[in-house]
């Protein structure tokens, strides 16, 4: 992986907490990085050029008016005044080099000095197994504070871990020695129509992302979010919140739209079109 910087630009040194999304259902964690860069009003620093991500090219997402300006795969954002890098990934990872990739974005964190990494993702409502939905929203984390994945200021904040991590359950532990470069032939997981439901987690993007990002010694803090494919901007604000919680962060300085806190990336103004003519009802 190489990072690119844009002309006249730097990574800053106090920008020591690293917030990328792991691609998931509703594409939720890319969402929330959206509105956490726009709301931040982080600014663009270079990109990241990895051989495991697909290409792509696109507008600019945050910019109301046409500057010529290109959206592409990987996007490294700074943001100074809240001492956090971001990472935007607008495109899949080619399929069966997720390991590859996550090293290679750890590589980068160490290499670039940060210290805290947090991953944002959906998660499948599909297979939620306890849902409790009697205060809303439920916010999920998995962290590398202790090797259960428990962390004790997440607990504070009043979120639960994900139950479904078990680092001595098998697809975890392959996973974790596949990140740290110790995974045996023989210890190699059957194929995908034999593995179980246990095995579905360990499986995901965001558990890749963990891994390797713990294999090189780093902190880390996954933020997750049950959901279903369709308009998913209250989840993203969601996670996005949650984030800010986990940061220290108060959104109230943020300084959104017409006074709300929040300032929504100008592209999600057409994802659905125009409102419905009320006149047909």
């Amino acid at each position: 992986m190489e990072f690119l910087i844009e002309q006249g630009k730097q990574l800053h040194q106090d920008c020591s907490t690293l917030l990328l999304p792991a691609l998931s259902i509703g594409n939720v964690g890319q969402l929330a990085v959206d509105l956490l860069v726009s709301s931040t009003k982080a600014e663009r620093i270079g990109y990241l050029d990895d051989p495991y991500i697909l290409p792509c090219v696109g507008n600019d997402a945050y910019g109301p008016i046409p500057c010529g300006d290109l959206a592409l795969p990987l996007e490294a954002y700074d943001s100074p005044a809240s001492a956090l890098t971001l990472i935007q990934q607008r495109s899949p990872v080619v399929q069966g080099m997720m390991i590859e990739f996550a090293k290679n974005l750890a590589d980068f964190a160490v290499a670039s000095g940060k210290k805290h990494i947090v991953v944002l993702s959906g998660l499948d409502f599909g297979r939620w197994q306890r849902i409790d939905m009697s205060s809303g929203l439920q916010t999920y984390y998995l962290s590398s504070t202790n090797n259960d994945g428990t962390d004790e200021y997440c607990e504070q904040l009043g979120w639960k871990r994900l139950q479904e991590y078990n680092p001595a359950q098998r697809s975890w532990k392959y996973l974790s020695a596949l990140a740290e470069g110790n995974a045996l032939e023989e210890n190699r997981l059957p194929f995908e129509d034999e593995l179980g439901e246990e095995d579905y987690y360990p499986s995901l993007p965001f558990a890749a992302l963990f891994s390797c990002f713990k294999a090189k010694g780093l902190k880390v803090t996954c933020l997750l979010c049950y959901c279903s494919e369709g308009d998913n901007m209250p989840d993203a604000f969601h996670v996005a919140e949650a984030a800010c919680k986990l940061l220290g962060l108060s959104p109230d300085n943020f300084h959104g739209d017409e006074g709300v806190k929040w300032l929504t990336p100008f592209s999600w103004k057409t994802v659905y079109g125009p409102p419905p003519d009320m006149s047909m009802f």
